[in-house]
């Protein structure tokens, strides 16, 4: 169940929402004015468009929209609304390890802004529904039934094709209702392993706020990991609410913020386009919380 109180008002401007779907994603169905009216009413004051693709035939982002159609509809909108909010043209990619090579040459051969790497549940995979979800838990531990899935997140992390790497461990929102709460201390390793990969390819930790509104009712990944993350070092993290609804659009997005906060974080690290020489970790840009903003979330330390 959702945790309550996730949509109270913005504490204070935000400077940014690194992840939101639009009518170019096969699951969602957003104008992206919609979505620039409600980020300039909030005092938010930059959004990334990350619409889903698939480079799998069959799955449903594979050749939903476009690179042109996306470009056209983003740079548009930019325009119109001229910078209150800044949007920027992201994406999406559903990575797998299979096709890594074909997300690489695309990447190289379309420029997007900002990127985001994620893994997820595939349509030819144990997750695809309620039944075939269940009997793959079926006598497995959480550790065994998710396993697969995070050696997949550990592949798109080494890859080095992302920008940030988004809802890390999102998969706990499929087991826990067979196996139960997705608990931190028996998959430490495990989180530890994909936090240092995060270091050592300086790609970013996406907290995304998705899971706030789903089973397990924090963000993806949880506070613990993100405090983690900073005491191995990560410097580098991003906030974003992941909506692929009108109503979901800033839900829970306080929370992250609050989060990174209290983690010591004082700054976003984002990417406002440009390839640079080292792959997509060139050309970034740091965002800072302000003071008023930390003192707010974090209870007057800053």
């Amino acid at each position: 169940m959702a945790a309550s109180g996730t949509l109270r008002a913005m504490p204070l401007a935000l400077p940014l929402d690194a992840h939101l779907h639009t009518d170019l994603s096969p699951d969602a169905a957003v104008p992206l004015d919609a979505y620039a009216a409600l980020a300039r009413d909030r005092e938010i004051a930059e959004i990334a468009v990350t619409d889903h693709i698939d480079f799998v035939a069959g799955e449903p982002a594979y050749r939903f929209a476009d690179y042109e159609r996306r470009l056209r509809m983003v740079r548009n909108a930019a325009e119109r609304w001229a910078g209150e909010p800044a949007i920027r043209l992201g994406l999406e990619v559903t990575y797998e390890h299979a096709v890594e090579g074909v997300i690489a040459e695309y990447l190289r051969e379309h420029a997007y802004d900002y990127v985001i790497g994620s893994v997820h549940m595939s349509s030819r995979g144990p997750f695809r529904n309620a039944d075939t979800a269940a009997a793959w838990c079926a006598g497995k531990t959480p550790r065994e039934a998710t396993a697969f899935y995070f050696d997949e997140v550990e592949h798109a992390i080494r890859s080095g094709l992302f920008d940030t790497i988004g809802h890390l461990d999102f998969v706990k929102r499929y087991v826990q209702p067979h196996l139960g709460p997705f608990e931190h201390e028996p998959h430490a390793d495990t989180y530890d392993r994909l936090l240092r990969a995060l270091i050592d390819s300086g790609t970013a930790l996406e907290v995304n706020a998705s899971g706030l509104r789903q089973e397990p009712g924090e963000p993806y990944p949880g506070p613990v990991v993100v405090e983690r993350f900073r005491e191995l070092g990560g410097e580098r993290i991003v906030a974003g609410s992941d909506a692929h609804r009108i109503e979901q659009f800033a839900f829970g997005l306080p929370d992250v913020y609050r989060a990174i906060g209290e983690a010591g974080f004082r700054e976003l690290t984002f990417r406002r386009g440009g390839t640079g020489t080292h792959g997509r970790t060139a050309d970034r840009v740091a965002i800072e919380l302000s003071r008023e903003l930390v003192a707010e979330l974090v209870g007057g330390e800053t």
